[in-house]
């Protein structure tokens, strides 16, 4: 029983090492523009991601990008190129690299950085027109790109 119960507890260890947490927006790794560590230490949920792309509140991916996949939502974007096909073209970790900050992949992007808190010349408050304070955060929470990530990662062609 005590040799069982010590292995259950290793294999619950190294479980956790996977997932080792959330990472900071301030502590990302990335290699070339992408982020091999998942941000929240939980898998995403592509259903939550759809929602999250197509959300006028939250992600906003369609202001700038189309989707195929959310003919529903009016008023799709053309300044960044169409998501369809996203998870053909960039890899898991690519694709987190772009949401979290698009300007490490892609210097020029004009996509706003979702997973930052500093380094920022102005930020303001949300939208609410407001200079930042200390309850600055970034734009979309780790568990949030992470699903962002897995929704873009089911966009086939």
């Amino acid at each position: 029983m005590k040799i069982s119960l010590t292995g259950a507890v290793f294999g619950a260890v190294m479980a956790s090492a996977v997932y080792a947490g959330e990472v900071l927006p301030t502590a990302v790794a990335f290699t070339d523009g992408a982020v091999e560590q998942s941000l929240s230490g939980m898998p995403g949920d592509a259903a939550n991601g759809r929602l999250i792309v197509g959300d006028k509140k939250k992600g906003n991916c369609v202001a700038c990008h189309q989707v195929s996949d959310l003919a529903d939502v009016p008023f799709q974007g053309e300044i960044g190129p169409p998501l369809d096909g996203a998870g053909e073209r960039w890899s898991e970790a690519e694709l987190r690299g772009i949401v979290a900050n698009a300007k490490i992949m892609f210097e020029d992007s004009m996509m706003p950085s979702f997973y930052k808190t500093e380094g920022f010349i102005r930020p303001g408050k949300a939208y609410t027109g407001k200079a930042a304070d200390d309850t600055f955060g970034p734009l979309l929470g780790a568990q949030q790109i992470e699903d962002v990530v897995a929704y873009l990662t089911t966009l086939k062609e």
